[in-house]
């Protein structure tokens, strides 16, 4: 099955252009060390005999005599398993499911390490939540260290949420000789309307229902195994990660313990076996991984509605392919990709809904026939994005007789949105663009997301509430401080290297009450809302951050702000010279303060880390020095 080429958009052709353009020297060092690597071959046939043996020990005699030639590829499983997030929770039983089908397709697999694993929604509003931003990092740490050994011809990743998947591709891309394959565990099934769960945390805010009502909501919501059904940073990963060409076709939205899932998780494992230069498709993830891949998930992020913490881990995911992306790349894309899918925080259903409307098989389709995507990009199934608008089926008898078989084929895909109150096509988009935009002006640059933002709420310019915490507006909140007026608020110190850049969703329906008083209401920050803040302008991301001495430090309440999401403006009605004049105010948590809940063995990171437009990231990769500024706290 063939597709014809496609004329691509020319904004399209043209980001991608200058993307690859100011890449190149990145890319091509990246690619040699990556050649370089390859052509050594397996690494464990020059291992010294104390070394290989260690490699092995524990393995079965069969396995140690493969292991011992080159004649078998050894797959290295890496897994974020635990038990207490339901997104995790399904790999349970995941590595030997894999290590028999890799055994059934000729090679040999081994657990070579775990990642850690944590929840933005268990950690939210609490200190936790500071370690969140970093754990991506050291999970590319993590799998980093789990492919160090030099036994591995291939790999599988096992991970889902937040910062796990982006971690976990850092990791691998660190190891860009080796063919990889990202194996998803699947949504939970729906449980309580997203929509009434966001109305009974409103009510919750205002002091309308209590806290046994508000657990019964979210606990009817977030109810089984798997990942959590709102389109949010985890969905937005799968997603991402099937447009980037590193699931198999219809992987990402597959609930956890049905056949096909079963059956996708094996043909995973018998996919990395071939694509190792053993198995005959030699197909390293460093190549997967190219400016065009890039491209491409931009694209469908825009189109999908998907998550704002993909503007800080696509530039960093790219940085670690050796591609430089920049947020006027997303900005500039955002432009011209229509919305075409309308899932909770942007709509009413959620990624079930999505999923069975057509989801990303048909979001595919569309975005290829409007000339949206790039079709000529590698991927884990062969040559062409066009694959990736087939859809998984039953094959042989029911999903494979024995249980060890892929027992999965792959049929066109939906060429019609099967419901578009849900998914639509190019053609006719719930919006022209994809909801994306740079902000600058004299407060620093930031991005918005206006996807769920009604036009008429996409402007406001009013006066700042200044707060260096989250808890300081929530209590002024509860004390009916900000009733009665229009107001932005500004919550500061909350960048990487403040503090971690929290996700500050709690912020949500507090932000969502005032506004629906009639209050003219948008929120500016330099932490994180992972797009969250729904119905309310929230510029995030700002950068440079307070804690770094940027504008928004010196920002006083009663200052004129205005964001404006639609000439992409970030104002304060100070003059320059005022401004400049002003001592910052507020500070980031001291050292001495910045303890307690694992925080204080992070204070490595926060010294070194980059500016959230680079992507927040502690490996200084392309970002030249004076990029990574050296942080001095009080």
């Amino acid at each position: 099955m063939t597709r014809p080429a496609r004329t691509v958009h020319p904004v399209v052709a043209e980001v991608t252009a200058r993307v690859a353009d100011r890449s190149a020297p990145h890319r091509t060092a990246y690619l040699a060390k990556i050649d370089a690597a390859a052509d050594r071959g397996p690494a464990r046939t020059k291992l010294a005999c104390a070394n290989l043996a260690h490699g092995f020990a524990a393995s079965e005699p069969a396995e140690k005599k493969a292991l011992i030639g080159r004649s078998k590829p050894n797959i290295a499983i890496v897994t974020a398993y635990n038990d207490m997030l339901s997104a995790h929770q399904p790999y349970a039983t995941y590595p030997e499911q894999l290590k028999k089908a890799v055994l059934r397709a000729g090679g040999i697999a081994q657990v070579a390490g775990g990642v850690p694993a944590m929840c933005d929604g268990i950690t939210q509003g609490r200190d936790g939540m500071q370690l969140s931003l970093f754990s991506r990092d050291l999970i590319a740490m993590s799998a980093a260290v789990a492919l160090s050994h030099d036994m591995f011809d291939g790999a599988l990743m096992l991970g889902v949420c937040d910062k796990i998947v982006p971690g976990l591709l850092i990791g691998a891309l660190s190891f860009g000789h080796l063919p990889t394959v990202f194996v998803p565990a699947g949504p939970m099934t729906s449980g309580l309307p997203n929509d009434e769960k966001a109305r009974v945390r409103q009510l919750h805010a205002e002091g309308k229902v209590g806290r046994d009502e508000l657990l019964e909501a979210e606990a009817a919501s977030y109810h089984s195994a798997g990942t959590c059904t709102f389109y949010g940073t985890a969905n937005s990963n799968q997603l991402l990660m099937e447009v980037l060409g590193l699931h198999l076709p219809g992987a990402s939205f597959a609930n956890p313990g049905t056949s096909v899932r079963e059956a996708l998780t094996r043909a995973a494992a018998a996919r990395v076996t071939a694509l190792t230069p053993q198995g005959g498709e030699p197909t390293p993830v460093g190549r997967i991984v190219d400016e065009k891949a890039v491209v491409n998930a931009c694209v469908a992020l825009l189109a999908s509605g998907g998550s704002t913490n993909h503007t800080l881990h696509l530039v960093a995911i790219a940085r670690a392919a050796g591609i430089v992306l920049t947020w006027q790349d997303l900005s500039d894309l955002s432009a011209v990709v229509p919305l075409l899918a309308r899932v909770y925080p942007n709509g009413k259903a959620d990624v079930n809904h999505f999923h069975a409307a057509g989801g990303i098989a048909y979001l595919v389709h569309t975005l290829l026939r409007a000339g949206l995507l790039h079709d000529d990009v590698n991927t884990v199934m062969g040559r062409g994005l066009w694959r990736y608008t087939t859809e998984p089926r039953p094959s042989g008898d029911g999903l494979g007789a024995a249980p060890d078989a892929p027992g999965i084929a792959w049929e066109e895909g939906p060429k019609a949105s099967l419901d578009t109150e849900v998914l639509r096509g190019a053609d006719e988009p719930f919006a022209v663009d994809g909801g994306l935009r740079v902000l600058t002006g004299p407060l620093g640059t930031a991005v918005v997301k206006t996807s769920a933002v009604k036009p008429e709420h996409q402007v406001v310019t009013a006066t700042a509430a200044v707060f260096d915490d989250q808890a300081d507006f929530l209590a002024a909140f509860q004390a009916g401080e900000l009733d009665g007026r229009d107001l932005v608020a500004v919550i500061r110190y909350q960048g990487p290297a403040a503090n971690g850049m929290p996700e500050l969703h709690k912020l949500t329906p507090a932000l969502g009450v005032l506004q629906d008083r009639g209050q003219k209401v948008a929120i500016v920050t330099d932490g994180r809302m992972s797009g969250a803040s729904g119905k309310v302008p929230a510029a995030i991301h700002v950068t440079p951050e307070a804690a770094l001495g940027g504008p928004l430090a010196r920002v006083r309440d009663g200052d004129l702000v205005t964001v404006d999401a639609v000439t992409g403006r970030l104002d304060l009605d100070v003059s320059d010279a005022d401004l400049a004049a002003r001592q910052s105010t507020g500070r980031a948590p001291s050292g001495e303060e910045w303890v307690g809940t694992g925080r204080e063995l992070f204070a490595g990171f926060r010294a070194t880390v980059g500016p959230a437009d680079t992507g927040a990231s502690v490996f200084p990769g392309l970002v030249t020095p004076e990029e990574v500024p050296v942080v001095q706290h009080a």
